[in-house]
């Protein structure tokens, strides 16, 4: 058997890399390698040479000078050694003298070539002039002999640069050690720390180790189980027959499974209901309250800044962590700088916040010592401390700081006997007698009136610039002496306009109407340039009258309200601005003043004279509003407006002849003008007056022959009951008039009303075709239709009409009504997602999408889903409220019939649906008011509203009536 082992047990070759020749490349880490390390020291070079020519069994070499043979048995260092020859690489090498020699010469070469390079950098210092000169011979004789090799031993006498920078390098190593040569002891010892301490060594940001206590306190944490688990776990494996409340089938178990495989639907509906509920009122909070601004989310930041200062914390809800923060950071500011007073308050308050209260005490106490003359900290500590040594403090404080104000009167505020306020008042005033704060709590101590105002006589007198001081004594002399102190404090203070008002006031009191004292006011505040600015002006003026001084509120518009405004300023926009806004905020009297300032400008503006009219209806009596629409009328009288508005309140207060004669003159005034002419009618018809209204109506067709008249003509007609006098007239007002859409409408009606169904649809037809634009006219004509069993024709004469009007709400909801009525509601859903489409903006599609095409469980989140796209819709709003309605939320319900009706008051259907809610929910009082609110609105429009009061059998009744029958007819489903 051959003795060569096997190919795979034999070494690989030298340079051989695994995969080579498929043209894999071989590489090699520094994890290979391992770290760089230095080559051997000279010694160790020495050690090895003596020790290969002792092997050699030659002389140890002299050109390294060969130290004594060590007594080490052990081989090479791994260092010097063949990987495969473990005895050295020249093992079988012959050392002879020829070598030694050639070793010994390189070595001397090498020496003197050493020391030609040291003597090149020898440094000679210079000795100087005054040496002995044996001394300099011999150092010149040192230096021939070096240059010349005659010395070779230079350390006696050199200064080289290599001496130098050892030097220098072993002073540098020596202050500056390497970060591993100043740890060494640390490493070492870290051979005795214990497995404890090396889990009490905190982590790199957390220095004070309160995250690992934390986590601690958590691990050990322990939690009771509820009583709940055990019986729902006791219950899980239990079975029964019977039946839950509420439930329609048999249950597998007593109780809702653990595992959720039963679903309790009733807390999912009340919960997903409460949610849809906080959004609706947030919605409502946005949409309802202020309907002028158009947003919806609007913050009232009064409110928001009350409830932040209603906000306390207590002591126990402070977390201990931040008071030690902030208690450090105060005692490093306090320490900083003691003399900065806020900072001892500010660690005193942190301490009475966390309930130590003797330390807040010892805090601002310490305080007051560094910061003596500081109010703030003496008040500090007056409050902190009860009220004896709070005496004592309020003492200490006033010798300190004699002339504060305000530990004055809290001095005077400790003492709880009058006398003895009045005793510290007095040293107060001493000390400060021009302090007016002290000289007021000083009166106000005084219950005698004489001595308040011989008090107040001696204030004036040491204070004399002083307004309040002046006002509070006229305030108690009589009206008379009164006058006399107004005039001393207009001579000292020139300046003040509160002293002139108060003037003003007096007169008004003493019911001198004849002296202006304003317009001496104006005069004077203007020579001293002390003129307010006229939006200030107004401030003063609605203070008067919440005062109760209405002349002076007066008085002072109509001196000041022109000040500064020039002719070419937009002083009517201006005034105007100014009395909306008196009015909103209350203030009737200062806008009736400015209107009437305006209308002195102003003379002519019919507008001013309508806008003061809507002021006196509002909010006056009338006989003020009488009095008003007859100057206005002869102001302007060329205004139909005025003068009708005029003949209704005569007619209203039961005056029917002044009406007549108002009429009269206004036809005088108005020739021909055709609302002058339906007024008169409408006067003598609601006063049954039937034949000269019929001649009025004649008269009118002749001399003012307008579309509007020949319509009202028809109409009142038709409330006599004379259908055919009013298809006469409708058919005569048609050759005239092809283009009024009401005489279509009115003609198709009356066929309608006779059964005449073929003429009523010719008429329809012939009117849409006319005015192709007109609604009303579509919508009829579709009804008819739909009247006469043709529900195809009704449909299409819809869709002619979304052709002509392709964006309208209304014919696209009376479509969509149409397949409602016919039982196709997939179609109505088909075109109610088209029509939402075209017009999502629309609150009509979106209520009948919501009442009609929804279930019960979804009308709720379709009316969120409304709400944010349509904003400020009343139908929508009243689609709200019924629902809430139905779910028996009223007051809720009442809160959105009430936001509907503020957003449109002109919207009868809103009116009528409130009404029916309250004859359900409502009392009596409520009910009133709203048919009261109802009537001073006037509504006109409505869907319902409107085919109910243009109903001619309706013609002759209120608005109150109307809204009942309105809410008679409503359906409430």
């Amino acid at each position: 058997m051959s003795g060569r082992k096997d190919f795979l047990s034999q070494p690989a070759p030298e340079n051989y890399v695994a995969g080579l020749g498929r043209g894999a490349t071989g590489f090699t880490t520094r994890s290979d390698l391992g770290p760089a390390r230095e080559g051997p020291s000279e010694e160790q070079m020495k050690e090895l040479l003596a020790k290969r020519a002792q092997q050699l069994g030659a002389a140890p070499p002299t050109a390294y000078g060969a130290t004594e043979k060590k007594d080490d048995n052990d081989d090479d260092d791994e260092r010097f050694q063949d990987p495969e020859n473990e005895v050295g690489l020249f093992a079988n090498g012959a050392y002879d003298r020829d070598d030694d020699e050639a070793d010994r010469v390189y070595q001397e070469v090498d020496e003197r070539m050493d020391r030609r390079r040291k003597i090149r950098r020898l440094v000679f210092y210079p000795f100087p002039s005054h040496f002995p000169s044996y001394l300099l011979e011999k150092h010149i004789i040192y230096q021939i002999l070096l240059f010349s090799g005659q010395i070779t031993d230079l350390k006696p006498f050199e200064t080289s640069r290599e001496a130098r920078e050892r030097q220098e390098r072993e002073e540098y190593e020596r202050n500056n050690p390497k970060i591993q040569q100043q740890f060494a002891d640390l490493k070492r010892s870290l051979a005795t720390v214990s497995d404890e301490d090396w889990a009490n060594i905190p982590e790199v940001g957390d220095l004070t180790g309160k995250n690992r206590r934390t986590k601690q306190n958590l691990r050990q944490r322990f939690y009771a189980v509820p009583d709940s688990v055990i019986a729902g776990a006791r219950d899980s494996t239990q079975f029964d027959t019977t039946v839950n409340d509420g439930d329609t089938q048999m249950n597998g178990s007593g109780a809702d499974s653990v595992d959720g495989t039963m679903t309790n639907f009733a807390d999912i509906g009340a919960a997903r209901d409460k949610v849809l509920q906080v959004r609706l009122d947030q919605a409502a909070q946005g949409s309802g309250n202020d309907a002028a601004a158009g947003s919806a989310t609007n913050v009232d930041p009064k409110g928001y800044l009350t409830s932040l200062s209603k906000t306390e914390l207590k002591a126990g809800e402070i977390e201990v962590g931040d008071i030690k923060r902030v208690r450090v950071l105060l005692e490093s500011v306090i320490k900083t700088n003691p003399k900065h007073a806020p900072g001892w308050i500010a660690a005193a308050r942190l301490e009475e916040v966390a309930g130590k209260i003797v330390a807040a005490r010892n805090v601002i106490a310490r305080g007051c010592e560094f910061c003596p003359k500081s109010e703030d900290a003496w008040l500090e500590n007056i409050r902190l401390n009860d009220n004896h040594n709070a005496k004592i403090i309020a003492a200490n404080a006033i010798k300190n700081n004699d002339r504060s104000t305000r530990l004055w009167i809290e001095a005077m505020k400790l003492e709880s006997d009058p006398r003895a306020k009045k005793r510290v008042l007095r040293r107060a005033i001493d000390n400060i007698p021009q302090s007016v704060a002290i000289w007021k709590e000083a009166v106000n101590l005084e219950e005698d009136p004489a001595d308040a105002r011989l008090l107040l006589a001696k204030a004036t007198e040491v204070i004399p610039l002083s307004v309040e001081l002046w006002l509070a004594l006229a305030r108690l002399e009589t009206p008379e002496q009164a006058q006399v102190v107004l005039n001393k404090a207009r001579k000292a203070v020139p300046t003040s306009y509160e002293i002139w008002i108060a003037a003003a006031r007096l007169q008004e009191q003493m019911g001198n109407d004849k002296v202006n004292v304003m317009k001496r006011a104006v005069q004077a505040l203007a020579r001293e340039s002390a003129m307010l600015k006229r939006e200030e002006w107004i401030t003063e003026a609605e203070k008067c009258e919440d005062e109760g001084a209405i002349l002076t509120c007066g008085a002072i518009i109509r001196e000041t309200l022109g000040y500064s405004l020039d002719e070419d300023d937009d002083r009517k926009d201006i005034w105007m601005d100014d009395a909306r806004a008196s009015i909103a905020r209350g203030k009737f009297e200062t806008a009736r003043a400015i209107y009437a300032y305006a209308l002195r400008v102003f003379v002519n503006k019919k507008s001013i004279w309508l806008a003061a009219a809507e002021l006196e209806r509002n909010h006056g009596t009338k006989e003020a509003i009488s009095q008003l629409l007859e100057k206005a009328v002869e102001a302007c009288p060329q205004s139909e407006v005025l003068w009708m508005q005029l003949a209704k309140e005569k007619w209203q207060a039961g005056e029917i002849d002044n009406a007549r004669r108002v009429l009269g003159l206004a036809f005088k005034q108005n020739p021909n003008n055709e609302d002058i002419w339906l007024a008169a009618v409408k006067l003598e018809a609601d006063n049954q007056q039937i034949s000269q209204a019929r001649q009025l109506l004649q008269t009118a067709r002749q001399e003012a022959g307008t579309d509007r008249v020949w319509i009202k003509s028809v109409a009142f007609e038709r409330q006599q009951g004379n259908d055919e006098t009013a298809l006469e007239l409708v058919n005569e007002a048609l050759q005239t008039y092809p283009k009024a859409d009401k005489l279509w409408m009115m003609k198709g009606q009356i066929y309608e009303n006779a059964n005449k169904l073929p003429q009523a649809r010719e008429a329809y037809n012939t009117g849409t075709r006319a005015c192709p634009k007109s609604v009303p006219l579509w919508l009829l004509a579709s009804r008819l239709e739909e009247k006469a069993g043709a529900v195809v024709k009704a449909r299409s004469v819809l869709d002619r009409a979304r052709l002509a009007l392709p964006k309208n709400a209304e014919l696209w909801t009376e479509s969509i009504r149409v397949e409602r009525r016919a039982n196709n509601i997939p179609q109505a859903k088909n075109l109610m997602a088209k029509a939402l489409q075209e017009v999502p903006t629309s609150g009509l599609l979106w209520s009948e999408s919501i009442w009609h095409l929804e279930l019960r469980t979804q009308r709720k989140p379709r009316s969120l889903e409304a709400i944010k796209k349509v904003d400020n819709d009343p139908i929508l709003f009243v689609t709200v409220a019924r629902i809430f309605w139905g779910e028996r939320k009223l007051e809720k319900a009442s809160s959105w019939f009430e936001k509907a009706i503020i957003l449109d008051s002109d919207l009868g259907d809103t009116w009528a649906w409130y009404y029916k809610f309250l004859l359900q929910h409502g009392t009596k009082e409520k009910q009133e008011d709203v048919i009261s609110k109802c009537i001073l609105s006037e509504p006109k429009h409505g869907e319902v509203w409107q085919s109910i009061a243009k109903d001619p059998r309706n013609a002759s009744k209120g608005v109150e009536e109307i809204l009942k029958l309105v809410a008679s007819r409503l359906d409430a489903s």
